[in-house]
């Protein structure tokens, strides 16, 4: 019997055995002696991008898979300084971590700009290692495309907004339409030709600013992810959540109190956390049908900060605490299951995590500790 290129099977037996006797006498290899085919193979067919640079951030080397990431040939790369490839915030992120110049590696994630002008998300590894030969400080960096990865949170994210801003219209239409009546009414006897002009005015302004206060932040709610850290004041996006879910309070007879022996600044992505914040303190409304007081606390720790947030709601099991952060789980007949992974997802982003406890008499905590600066 033959094969499909002719050849007899006890002749294919024979060559397959010459080479795989003359196989087992190979030796294990190392980088340096691989044959220059496979070498060239591992280079074309690599997907995760490697580049040497310089204390001054000149590339040294970049593989091949540049081509395949971000569409440049390598070879238009080296010399090039590696920071001018990144925003401007990843740069002095990388920046102040470079100037430190540790002995461990460091993970960032960021995005750099290709061929086209467009940024890739990418999970880079960084190391600061010194040539052996020349005695030359050199920093190695390893950069993996998670584009769909980013992609996809930001999907699951638009769509748990959504969810959000859906079950707060009620409240919120309920909070606007008061002002909009009173408004209608000042309006009406302003045209009557009453006397008190300037007062009405001020109740006027005074009803238009609460309704813009509410529509601003429901238009928050709709912004894409984005990734901007800066330096925010933690108290001004806590009050601007908890103006945003006081209608919805006052239907369920809910107090919503701020407490903090200061106010500090945190750097963070100020959109990322008022999403958490607004999912955290949707979920303790909804479980307080009875009515009660919710209690926003912050807190400092040496380098870190804390918000918990304190219901007094029935309390969560503690068989299915563990569950909670699971993409799906959810114990409300209406709930998608997602607020709580995206918000766990976004604190972790930050390096910080959200921890939740039952209180000992009712209620739950959800805690959430941040670090105050970069690490």
């Amino acid at each position: 019997m033959s094969d499909y290129f002719g050849n007899d099977d006890n002749h294919l037996k024979k060559d397959f055995h010459t080479e795989s006797s003359t196989c087992k006498q190979l030796k294990p290899y190392k980088l340096s002696n691989l044959p220059t085919n496979i070498l060239d193979w591992i280079e074309e067919h690599g997907f995760d991008l490697v580049i040497i640079c310089d204390v001054l951030g000149r590339v040294l080397y970049v593989s091949r898979s540049v081509n395949h990431m971000l569409g440049y040939d390598s070879d238009t790369l080296l010399g090039k300084q590696m920071l001018s490839y990144l925003p401007q915030n990843d740069q002095q992120l990388i920046k102040e971590w470079c100037q430190n110049t540790p002995n461990k590696s460091k993970k960032f994630t960021v995005s750099i700009r290709d061929v086209f002008g467009k940024y890739v998300w990418v999970e880079s590894t960084i190391a600061s290692i010194r040539d052996e030969e020349t005695n030359c400080q050199l920093f190695i960096s390893l950069y993996k495309d998670i584009t769909d990865k980013r992609e996809a949170e930001e999907m699951l994210i638009r769509s748990e907004k959504m969810s959000v801003a859906g079950q707060l219209a009620a409240g919120v239409a309920h909070e606007i339409r008061n002002p909009l009546t009173s408004l209608k009414g000042f309006v009406q006897l302003l045209q009557a030709g009453t006397t008190k002009k300037d007062e009405y005015y001020k109740i006027m302004i005074d009803e238009i600013d609460k309704i813009n206060n509410i529509t601003s932040e429901l238009l928050f709610i709709s912004k894409p992810m984005t990734d901007e850290k800066n330096w925010e004041k933690i108290l001004a996006m806590i009050n601007d959540v908890v103006t945003l879910f006081q209608s919805q309070a006052r239907l369920y007879n809910i107090d919503l109190v701020v407490k903090s022996s200061e106010d500090r600044e945190i750097y963070c992505d100020k959109t990322q956390i008022k999403q958490v914040l607004i999912n955290l303190l949707k979920n303790a409304v909804e479980e307080m049908l009875d009515g009660g007081t919710i209690v926003v606390e912050v807190d400092y720790n040496d380098s870190l900060c804390i918000v918990s947030i304190i219901d007094e709601g029935p309390g969560i099991p503690e068989h299915i605490i563990h569950k909670l952060k699971e993409p799906f789980f959810t114990t409300k007949k209406d709930g998608t299951g997602l607020g709580l992974m995206i918000s766990n997802k976004i604190v972790e982003n930050h390096q910080g995590k959200i921890d939740i406890v039952r209180n000992k008499k009712k209620g739950s905590t959800f805690r959430i500790t941040i670090p105050i600066a970069p690490s």
